[in-house]
């Protein structure tokens, strides 16, 4: 994958929204909020500001007007340029073809499960169990919500989304039932290294 100028997935939301039309930042937020995607992007103020400015440094963004309403402060507006357009276009082309290792958190967690005693495992991850079936209800609740106003082409992260946790709790659910039934290769070994603090030599 091509190395960019700016890695902030934030440059990219703002340069895809610009390309809608010109907005100043508090703009471009409320845009990305209300079109759902402070779903699948962090977004911040403060931090907006700091990437709109970073993109115009590089020519992505160029200021296209500066509004003033009464009172209150001014507001620079930006748009896209040629250049940004390109960037956005090239950088969606490598996210959307080029599988990127990821390092989630909870795979983290799993790679040191065997501190853990499996007993502990199970419960644990029952109660994952539990939110993440929540997740899934209160996900799709909201999705078919959502298809009645907005169309599909315009929430396929969030259907992602949701598969992606159904995924996780469906793999969870068989992990725990192997780990009940001793089904789990090397369980038994686990078992024995919580209960009597020697290292089975499987696993040395």
């Amino acid at each position: 994958m091509k190395r960019r100028k700016l890695s902030n997935p934030l440059a990219l939301a703002v340069m895809v929204t610009l390309w809608q039309k010109p907005m100043h930042p508090y703009e471009i937020a409320q845009t990305l909020r209300s079109q759902g995607k402070d779903s699948s992007t962090k977004i911040n103020y403060g931090s907006l500001y700091t990437v709109v400015q970073n993109l115009e440094k590089h020519g992505f963004v160029e200021v296209t007007d500066v509004q003033r309403q009464g009172n209150r402060p001014e507001r620079t507006v930006y748009g896209l340029t040629e250049a940004g357009r390109e960037e956005s276009t090239e950088w969606m082309s490598d996210l959307l073809a080029v599988p990127a290792k990821e390092f989630p958190i909870f795979e983290s967690a799993l790679s040191f499960l065997g501190v853990m005693h499996p007993d502990e495992v199970v419960r644990l991850l029952e109660q994952r169990l539990k939110a993440l079936e929540v997740d899934v209800a209160s996900g799709r609740g909201a999705l078919e919500k959502l298809y009645e106003s907005v169309p599909r082409l315009f929430l396929v992260e969030i259907e992602y989304q949701l598969h992606m946790v159904e995924a996780q709790a469906e793999w969870v659910r068989g992990f725990v039932e192997e780990i009940r039934k001793g089904s789990l290769p090397g369980v038994d070994g686990w078992r024995r290294f919580h209960e009597t603090g020697e290292l089975p030599p499987e696993f040395t």
